[in-house]
C-alpha cells in the first residue's frame, strides 16, 4: 500500500459506514505480546481530519492497547502500531473505530494475518 511500508500483507478491507476501507499489516503474524503495525487507507483522501484508533482483540478492548493512528501526508494513509494482549483472546480481531470529521463514529473489525 505504501512503498515506505515493505513488510506489509494485505489483509483485505472492511466496509464503514458506506466506505470500503483498505487494510494492511506489518511486522509479521500475530503472536502475543508482539507489536504490529497496521495501515488503514480509507477510499477518499480527509487530509487527517479524521481519528482512527485501532486494537488487537475483543470489541471490549479488555486487556487491549488501543493506539490512535498517525495521518501520513505523503501516501494518504494512516499507520499505526499495537501491541497485541498476552494471553491472545479468542478470537483476536483488529478493531478499528473512525471518527469522521462531522462526529460520526464507525467500527469495524478484520481478522489479523
Amino acid at each position: 500500500m505504501d512503498e515506505d511500508h515493505h513488510d506489509e500483507v494485505d489483509i483485505g478491507s472492511i466496509q464503514l459506514g458506506g466506505m470500503e476501507v483498505r487494510l494492511a499489516q506489518g511486522h509479521g503474524q500475530l503472536e502475543p505480546g508482539k507489536e504490529l503495525h497496521l495501515v488503514i487507507r480509507l477510499p477518499e483522501s480527509d487530509a487527517g481530519s479524521s481519528v482512527i484508533r485501532a486494537w488487537l482483540g475483543t470489541d471490549d478492548r479488555f486487556s487491549s492497547v488501543v493506539s490512535r493512528a498517525d495521518y501520513s501526508a505523503s501516501s494518504g494513509t494512516y499507520d499505526v502500531h499495537v501491541v497485541a494482549p498476552d494471553p491472545l483472546p479468542e478470537p483476536t480481531l483488529w478493531w478499528i473505530e473512525i471518527t469522521r470529521p462531522d462526529g460520526e463514529k464507525l467500527i469495524g473489525s478484520v481478522a489479523p494475518h
